[in-house]
């Protein structure tokens, strides 16, 4: 580990060498280090922490929303790659919200609630990979839902701005035809009808015993029991399409991963339904220049094309390839990133990109855990917008997702909304393997940054920094960041010139070069901030074992080492 002692950082990394759990909040982290030193291993640790982020984050993530994860076994050297989303309804009809007024797919209505994927993930990623069941590593976050625990900042925060949605209160901007009775059931996620303060108690009492189901039953108590039918009740009076029989239906799939290489590592991305590809295409790009020899200017100039090529490729072809066929084989390949990267100009910013720009987002939980025997898990876990859909199933505390509305409604897309389909998913964790050398096939780091359209910018810019650039992991993590802006920050999804966020810190005379070939900067301060995501990463020497974690100072989290 080289430390630069020039550079700044807001955090020191932590050390450890028997295991290490880093996320967005800390009550989550030290749930997960538990279940380690219980004598689990990395997955086991994993869903004990999604677990309890359910219960101490639940505006970002939970039982109704999807999750992914890639899972390094440390003995075969091998990543495999869950896909823990959810389908579309057997019923789902882009006729009928066409009747009903719409251009695009809602935004909060029960249409737009796919079938929750996460707890079928959390099961098949223990049966795969762990040592522990579903009783043992829930638990802490059973014991923290029902005895209540003190509301960490950033998330009291982003609570605040759920209000309106939970109560779904009349001046509230969804901009959908609403449904539903006069006190919803996301009072459950309140306090007498308002989010909780910072350091406020939470109680979630029904989401508890929802846990507790879960830990007596597995993923049937979900899918297949009264579960399902107060959910597909629920969605139904918001004019949604779920049945009992869409519930039961649910499978995780295991697919292989995406990779592209890059100077001495291999990243590793789930494919398709996510995004992951856009980061492989801009790193395939990215690993035809020499970015350290480059000027700063010069090498963020080079990855913001790079980056803008990605997302082009990404919209045009993320789908369910069960659905529709993607060449994910030609899209990944070095042979295409050469011919792809003769459309950089050096000089000048883009201002035609085909395909057009990245989509929308908001919360998400990202974590990672790495055990002492070099096991790791990259996961993550979301609700996509906030609370989702806003729809809290009546007496069980499960908020649920509004990923359906990542379809289209045109209905020659590939990503058009039709039964039984995956959409576009945003959500996408990521793995770095050495690939020279005598460590070759070792574990290389383990990471994530959530946050919409930003998570695979996050991750160009973490492989990019860690390795082109030699930083530790909190180094790269506290590096000001930059986003290729989407239609969540109200442009149109052609709008050339393509505007680029950039956060405080950023030297002035290397934005003031970039803003001279033609890219449209807007600098991005404070709490606004959290646009640019909240990362984890945990790298691991491969030569002693050691494990060094950095945790995003953008987020109430840390990283915790045993």
């Amino acid at each position: 580990m080289n430390i630069d002692p020039t550079f700044r950082s807001r955090r020191s990394n932590v050390l450890a060498r028997r295991g290490m759990v880093a996320t967005s909040q800390p009550l989550a982290a030290q749930a997960g280090l538990a279940i380690l030193q219980a004598g689990g291993n990395a997955a086991d640790a994993a869903i004990a922490t999604a677990a309890m982020l359910n219960v101490v984050e639940p505006i970002s993530t939970g039982i109704g929303g999807d999750c992914f994860a890639l899972y390094f076994d440390a003995k075969t050297q091998q990543v495999t790659g869950l896909n823990g989303s959810g389908r579309a309804p057997a019923a789902a009809s882009i006729d009928e919200l066409i009747a009903l007024g719409y251009a695009n797919m809602p935004t909060y209505t029960g249409h737009t609630v796919s079938i929750p994927g996460a707890v079928a993930g959390w099961s098949d990623l223990l049966e795969r990979h762990g040592r522990m069941t579903l009783a043992d590593v829930l638990p802490p976050a059973i014991w923290t839902a029902e005895h209540g625990y003190p509301v960490s900042e950033l998330i009291a925060l982003g609570w605040r701005t759920q209000e309106k949605k939970l109560r779904r209160d009349p001046d509230w901007q969804s901009g959908d035809i609403d449904h539903g009775p006069a006190q919803p059931s996301g009072y459950e996620l309140l306090i007498d009808g308002r989010a909780p303060q910072p350091g406020e108690l939470m109680r979630l009492p029904t989401l508890a015993e929802t846990l507790r189901g879960i830990a007596a039953d597995g993923k049937d108590f979900i899918y297949r029991g009264e579960f399902a039918h107060t959910l597909s009740e629920h969605v139904q009076r918001y004019g949604g399409w779920i049945t009992p029989a869409d519930m039961a239906a649910h499978t995780s799939t295991w697919d292989e991963p995406l990779t592209a290489d890059y100077q001495g590592v291999r990243l590793y991305e789930c494919p398709p339904n996510g995004q992951g590809l856009a980061a492989i295409v801009a790193l395939n790009l990215a690993a035809g220049y020499d970015l350290a020899a480059m000027t700063p200017a010069d090498r963020l100039h080079v990855l913001i094309e790079c980056m803008r090529l990605g997302f082009a490729d990404a919209q045009q072809w993320v789908c369910d390839p069960r659905v529709h066929p993607i060449p994910l084989e030609k899209l990944a390949s070095k042979a295409y990133a050469d011919q792809r990267r003769t459309r950089i100009d050096l000089q000048r910013a883009a201002q035609q990109v085909p395909y057009g720009a990245p989509l929308a987002g908001s919360d998400t939980v990202y974590l990672s855990v790495v055990d002492g025997e070099g096991n790791a898990c990259s996961f993550i876990n979301s609700l996509y917008m906030g609370t989702g859909s806003g729809l809290v199933v009546p007496g069980a505390g499960v908020s649920l997702q509004n990923r359906a509305n990542l379809f289209q409604l045109d209905p020659a897309h590939p990503n058009a909304l039709a039964p039984n389909k995956r959409p576009y998913q945003t959500i996408i964790p990521a793995l770095t393997l050495h690939t020279t050398g005598e460590f070759a096939g070792a574990l290389h780091a383990s990471f994530g940054v959530m946050g919409g359209y930003v998570q695979p910018q996050g991750h160009l810019q973490m492989v990019v920094n860690l390795v082109g650039l030699g930083m530790t992991p909190q180094q790269a993590l506290d590096m000001p960041r930059w986003a290729l802006a989407g239609p969540a920050d109200g442009l149109g999804a052609q709008e050339a010139g393509g505007l680029v966020l950039i956060e405080e810190g950023w030297d002035f005379a290397m934005l003031a070069d970039l803003a001279q070939r033609g890219h449209r900067l807007a600098p991005v301060t404070g709490f606004a901030r959290a646009s640019f995501g909240g990362g984890q990463i945990i790298q691991r020497d491969p030569k002693n074992g050691v494990l060094i974690g950095g945790s995003d100072p953008r987020k109430d989290g840390c990283a915790v080492g045993w």
